[in-house]
């Protein structure tokens, strides 16, 4: 007989499982072969298995075998005999059981990146987490915090687009990207810095000025506000006393082109950041007077005017605002005239009324990205000249002039087409010096050498209102605005 011994009717209830599956059966004296329990790995060797009959241990390989999981016996138990079989798993040997393992006992340090096989669930990213050092954050989703020893600029293109956030580690201050239009971006200021990073636009936010005259005081810099209705003040002086002249504005300066007595060559700059003298930055290819100004991103424009032995002319000279140089030939208008009001859009100059052997209504257009000669765009309500001009981000405005002299029109920048009369002015003049804000055109001074400062709304065609004074009556002075 293969066994010896008392019964272990109890010892599945009895035998720890640790590590390891029990199954029992009964000999019924034929049956010679159990199969180990559905839940468990393969035993991978029979000393992996132990068998009982009746309690009494059987040895491996000689009472039984083993077979992937089948347990096959030498002498098949006898009926009654109850057989236990507990097995051990290969894959389970040295390995620890589930929910054994104390935190106390898990030495520091041992748990490193390879041990951890994937993310950890955010749901276990809970409480008060640890300080760490912001160089080592990354992968914000969805949009990126960027460090930089410098401020972003508005050709800064981020991939991420609008919400990306800019830490200037210089400085300390931050900003978020509110428009992302490639080479046009806006990055605005937030906490306690000031000043957002944008495009600059024609329309000024800060101030308006007016600069020269054909009166006795001609040389003065007139300053005043675009946010609130006050009088001007003296800030400055040109380089030489003129009047006449033509106005353009750079993001930090203000230009006065020309001119007359005797047809004045001069392009003087004055800052807008700190009052002062302007200086002579460079000179115009010709003497000239009663033109128009123009003014894109990098460079000023003067159209037309009348040249002293020559009379009035076509062309539009340009200058650059990075440096000192005097300005070329880039193309000529559709007509020639003096005494025409000039335009900014974005992408474009314009040319408005004028005269020539009698007043104009033609407003013509050129492009500030190419040099090329302007293309005629459509008629103001009537023709006019010595008038001056005005811009929205969406509309040119011509507003005074000789002899429909108080009359302001519009135009449209986005399609080619006539203007409109859209309201008038306080009083009819001409020889105006024309400003522009975000908001709202301006017409200071005029014929008859007054000393008013009109106001009207580009949002809500209107007539315009008498809203402060310059330092001096004056009459075909220069507009710029910052």
């Amino acid at each position: 007989m293969a066994y010896l011994g008392s019964g272990m009717e109890e010892v599945e209830k009895t035998v720890a499982t640790c590590n390891m599956v029990c199954d029992t059966m009964t000999g019924n004296g034929s049956l010679t072969t159990m199969t180990i329990g559905a839940s468990q790995e393969m035993p991978g060797h029979v000393n992996n298995v132990s068998i009982y009959f009746d309690g009494v241990a059987q040895r491996p390989a000689t009472d039984y075998t083993l077979a992937g999981k089948t347990v096959t016996f030498t002498t098949a138990p006898e009926n009654g005999v109850k057989v236990v079989c507990l097995s051990y798993a290969s894959e389970y040997l040295d390995v620890i059981s589930d929910a054994t393992v104390y935190g106390s006992e898990i030495l520091d340090g041992a748990i490193t990146d390879a041990k951890i096989a994937s993310g950890i669930a955010s749901s276990k990213l809970s409480g008060a987490l640890p300080a760490i050092d912001g160089s080592a954050v990354t992968n914000f989703s969805p949009r990126a915090v960027v460090k930089n020893a410098s401020d972003p600029t508005i050709s800064t293109n981020h991939a991420n687009g609008v919400g990306t956030v800019w830490a200037n580690t210089t400085s300390g201050e931050m900003y978020v990207c509110t428009d992302a239009t490639a080479g046009a971006n806006v990055w605005t200021n937030m906490g306690s810095g000031s000043g957002d990073v944008q495009p600059w636009i024609f329309q000024g936010t800060v101030s308006g000025y007016s600069a020269g005259s054909q009166t006795s005081t001609s040389n003065i810099i007139d300053k005043f506000s675009l946010v609130s209705d006050a009088n001007a003040t003296d800030v400055g002086d040109l380089t030489v006393t003129r009047g006449d002249t033509a106005g353009q504005s750079s993001e930090t300066h203000g230009y006065c082109s020309g001119g007359n007595p005797g047809g004045v060559n001069v392009i003087d700059k004055f800052s807008f950041t700190a009052d002062g003298n302007a200086t002579d930055v460079g000179d115009l290819l010709t003497g000239n007077s009663y033109m128009a100004g123009q003014s894109s991103t990098t460079h000023g424009y003067v159209s037309g005017g009348s040249v002293p032995g020559t009379g009035n002319v076509n062309l539009i000279e340009k200058f650059t605002f990075v440096s000192n140089n005097n300005a070329t030939d880039v193309g000529d208008m559709t007509i020639t005239r003096h005494g025409l009001a000039g335009q900014s859009s974005e992408t474009h100059g314009y040319n408005s009324g004028g005269e020539s052997g009698g007043a104009k209504n033609e407003i013509d257009r050129f492009t500030f990205a190419s040099d090329a000669n302007a293309a005629d765009v459509g008629n103001l309500t009537a023709s006019r000249g010595y008038t001056t001009g005005q811009s929205s981000t969406t509309h040119g405005y011509t507003s005074g002039g000789l002899p429909s002299d108080n009359v302001i029109d519009k135009f449209a920048f986005a399609a080619s087409s006539n203007a409109t009369d859209v309201g008038d002015l306080t009083t009819g003049r001409r020889g105006i010096a024309g400003q522009s804000s975000t908001t709202n055109g301006y017409a200071s001074g005029g014929r008859g050498v007054v000393d008013t400062i009109d106001k009207f709304s580009f949002s809500t065609d209107g007539n315009s209102s008498d809203v402060a004074n310059l330092t001096v009556a004056r009459q075909y002075a220069s507009g710029s605005q910052y």
